[in-house]
């Protein structure tokens, strides 16, 4: 077995790797006789005729073509769900959810799955799902592969050892990684138990949001996205291959491990990205600006100007605004947006939103901060203040997030929620 944590550098670059010297054809993709006895096969992330600067796709050489399993078979989903979100009405409240709880038996990755909500058609291609995970045991001899769409992981506890058939990412909290539509990869443990936030992408893959007037430089800067390098397994065996295909589960027998791509070249390829590098942008004489200024990545929907889904982030940061409530302000908007915090408190959800916490607001669904933090706010002085320890997620969507029943009914619902903002009596006079 042959393995490497070392990365390359950019966002949707034409990378090129091998992890056994001329493993990699040049000049041709697809050789009549590939080095040591490899097969070809492509891998197409996007539709042929995607424009250049979108399309993603790579060429790869392996031990092995993908086809090489046995039948699958349907298997049970547990507490997974997939469009369509139709178990139980959505009703227009705030909710908000206490930590998943570390399993007590044993339970990998996918079994540690549990769906909070999503909206679209994983069959048109559209839409999104919200996800939590909660899992004290690495995959072992099992391997995963989502059809319906791109996963990107955001890890709260304990770090994930992603080993894909192309490359090994290591992504710890504060760090996100995305696993293209299709891929196969298994998830180890270092630190024996994980939990976190997984948004599943139904619709076109995540970019970098455009600058527009911001210019050149801040948000996510492409360089400081990270892809594997080649990296393969050799290996015989009892395995098993799942795959998520059309929002349901199914297992096949396989007899080898499936990541055994010796080379590739080609930009349809996983990457991490480390939160605390972006470069967050932000009001320098008053007002609050919208929460778009915080988008690291998107996947824009057919309507210009919307989003089928955008993955956002509030950090460590300055607030300098003059005779301004800093705060979010209390807001409703036509998106819909989950939110997550991995680390530290966030401004305007009170101590009780611990790391591990989840809320929901949908759309139109009036939210802001607690009576607490609207008071402080108020009274607070114009003096530059630094937001320190805190990194929150967010999940935004065009479409409406429809709860699973899980969601509705679990434990970790906080009944309560709503009196978030009871205390907010009035002040009006004349």
């Amino acid at each position: 077995m042959t393995q490497t944590l070392r990365y390359q550098s950019g966002f949707g670059n034409d990378f090129a790797t091998e992890a056994l010297p001329e493993a990699l054809p040049v000049g041709q993709s697809n050789p009549k006789k590939p080095a040591y006895g490899l097969y070809t096969e492509e891998l197409n992330g996007t539709a042929f005729t995607a424009p250049r600067g979108s399309n993603r796709r790579s060429w790869t050489y392996r031990i092995r073509p993908s086809a090489v399993h046995e039948p699958f078979k349907p298997l049970a989903s547990g507490l997974l769900r997939s469009a369509p979100f139709n178990e139980v009405p959505a009703p227009p409240n705030q909710l908000r959810w206490r930590p998943l709880p570390i399993p007590t038996t044993p339970t990998d990755f996918v079994a540690g799955l549990v769906t909070i909500g999503g909206n679209g058609d994983p069959a048109l291609q559209t839409g999104a799902a919200v996800h939590l995970y909660a899992a004290n045991t690495s995959m072992v001899d099992r391997f995963f592969y989502d059809a319906d769409g791109e996963l990107l992981l955001v890890p709260e506890r304990g770090a994930l050892l992603v080993r894909t058939e192309l490359g090994v990412l290591h992504v710890a909290p504060g760090e996100i990684c995305v696993v293209p539509r299709g891929v196969k990869f298994l998830v180890e443990l270092p630190d024996g138990v994980a939990r976190g936030y997984v948004c599943e992408n139904y619709g076109q893959h995540f970019r970098l949001p455009e600058l527009g007037p911001i210019g050149t430089n801040g948000l996510a800067n492409s360089r400081d996205f990270l892809t594997p390098v080649a990296a393969f397994e050799e290996r015989a065996g009892d395995f098993r291959v799942v795959a998520k295909f059309q929002g349901n589960l199914w297992e096949a027998k396989i007899d080898h491990s499936p990541l055994d791509i010796v080379a590739w070249h080609g930009t349809c390829a996983p990457y991490k990205y480390d939160l605390t590098l972006f470069n967050c942008i932000n009001t320098v004489t008053y007002d609050h600006p919208d929460p778009s200024i915080f988008c690291v990545l998107a996947s824009p929907s057919a309507i210009p100007g919307t989003a089928n889904i955008e993955f956002a982030l509030i950090p460590d940061r300055w607030s300098v605004a003059n005779s301004t409530f800093r705060p979010p302000p209390f807001h409703r908007n036509v998106a819909s947006e989950f939110v997550g915090l991995v680390k530290g408190s966030y401004l305007g959800k009170g101590d009780s939103f611990a790391p591990g916490c989840a809320s929901l607001h949908n759309c139109m669904s009036g939210h802001g901060p607690d009576k607490d933090a609207f008071d402080r706010g108020s009274a607070a002085d114009d003096s530059p203040q630094y937001l320190a320890n805190t990194l929150t997620v967010i999940f935004e969507t065009q479409l409406v997030i429809r709860p699973t029943r899980y969601a509705l009914e679990t434990e970790q619902l906080e009944h309560d929620y709503y009196k978030h903002w009871q205390g907010l009596g009035k002040n009006f006079r004349r």
